[in-house]
């Protein structure tokens, strides 16, 4: 008879709802995420929803883009939200592209005012990457609409950054598209949740423009409620967020409570890699008791800080037995996990405060033996093409110190910034 699991670290929003009957398909980079999300957004027939992060205006980022004009030009309700911050750059282009053929452009937060960028509201992003067609198919991950080619800090590149996303059917899809319809509907209101009613109180015109989006969007039927079963698959899914109401910490909480529950492996990506002490201490108990646990991290870094930031755990999880590598064909930004044989999750969120404690995330949680081996062999191949880190590259000495504390003081005082009180 096998041991029992052990006691999970966390209880309350970890134990999560997972519901049956869907297909999961794993998705590599845009150049597999784009081609899917096209041909799904090219035979709508009522509605499409697009949240992003990043929405660049590049030659694959158009390619999205003229899909969903000509889903709006079909008669088709196309309603897109984008980061205020994460596409500042190109929203004139997203305007120019977008808004004269009747898609609904939203942007979260947008930081047309430099103050704005002193309001500690503007540190929690939108940081999801989701899109819905009619009810029936879902996609979320961690590629923004951007060419996988394409760094905004470091230009063009030959090879591919890695990342992945899904693409989901089944009733889990009307969790995903309650969620995108809600951040769209936030944004275009064109405030904060928090300020939204004195907003709407200040005049006739705000009051008047809110009623004409609540009633467009009251007219939009539920796609997800009248498709009906899109698949009869057994796959267990759990749609999970992160956002600043309920369910402030529920992507740590899950991912907490299942490498506390690990027998046998952790294999865990991520490129801005900063955990709190629950989350670490999770990883080390693992570790200890014989659970093969490996970091894959980023080699070639896009944020000298953020790099860093990971480095100064090194040595923290090297004597706790954890194996540490770093991805050095090209950059790393997936964000995904495999544990033991059935446990896998694929999604927006780092393990870092910005997407534990501030931003709003989306990930799935899928309980299934084939998808989590599907995953598992591509990330085998990354760990294989990544360079092992055996001696950590801050480890002892005053400068060492100086190192960490100076990562934990900025941590410390940018969550203060953001309102985030209390231990990390």
């Amino acid at each position: 008879m096998s041991p029992p699991p052990p006691a999970p670290l966390i209880t309350g929003d970890a134990q999560l709802p997972l519901t049956g009957g869907n297909a999961v398909q794993l998705l590599a980079g845009g150049d597999e995420l784009f081609p899917a999300m096209c041909a799904a957004i090219a035979a709508a027939r009522h509605q499409v929803w697009v949240a992003a992060y990043i929405f660049h205006d590049d030659p694959g980022a158009a390619i999205v883009a003229q899909a969903l004009v000509e889903a709006a030009r079909r008669g088709v309700w196309v309603g897109v939200v984008v980061d205020g911050f994460g596409s500042k750059a190109t929203l004139y282009q997203l305007h120019q592209w977008l808004q004269p053929d009747g898609v609904n452009l939203a942007v979260f937060r947008p930081v047309d005012r430099w103050w704005r960028l002193l309001q500690p509201g503007q540190l929690r992003r939108l940081h999801q990457k989701l899109c819905v067609v009619d009810g029936v198919h879902g996609f979320v991950g961690g590629i923004n609409i951007i060419d996988d080619r394409n760094d905004l800090n470091h230009g063009w590149s030959d090879a591919p950054r890695l990342d992945f996303a899904v693409r989901v059917q089944g009733p889990v899809v009307a969790q995903m598209e309650q969620a995108v319809r809600a951040i769209w509907s936030r944004a275009a209101l064109g405030a904060d949740w928090r300020e939204e009613l004195s907003q709407l109180a200040r005049g006739a015109e705000p009051l008047a423009r809110a009623r004409r989006l609540l009633h467009r969007l009251r007219s939009l039927p539920r796609r997800a409620e009248m498709a009906g079963a899109a698949s009869a698959a057994p796959v267990r899914v759990a749609f999970v967020v992160r956002d600043n109401l309920r369910r402030r910490r529920a992507i740590e909480h899950a991912y907490v409570d299942a490498i506390s529950r690990a027998r046998e492996r952790v294999d865990l990506v991520c490129p801005y890699f900063y955990p709190g002490r629950l989350f670490r201490r999770a990883l080390r108990l693992a570790a200890r008791r014989g659970v093969v646990v490996r970091l894959l991290l980023q080699g070639k870094a896009d944020y000298r800080f953020a790099a860093l930031a990971a480095q100064v755990l090194y040595d923290e999880m090297l004597r706790a037995g954890v194996r540490v590598f770093e991805y050095t064909p090209a950059f790393l930004h997936a964000k995904v996990a495999v544990i033991d044989a059935d446990w896998s999750t694929v999604g927006s969120s780092n393990i870092d405060p910005l997407s534990l404690l501030l931003n709003l995330e989306a990930n799935v949680i899928v309980r299934d033996e084939a998808f989590a081996a599907g995953l598992a062999l591509r990330l085998q191949a990354a760990f294989l093409a990544s360079r092992e880190v055996l001696r950590p590259p801050v480890s002892q000495g005053w400068w060492a110190v100086l190192r960490r504390g100076f990562v934990a003081t900025s941590a410390y005082w940018f969550l203060r910034l953001a309102g985030i009180t209390g231990k990390y």
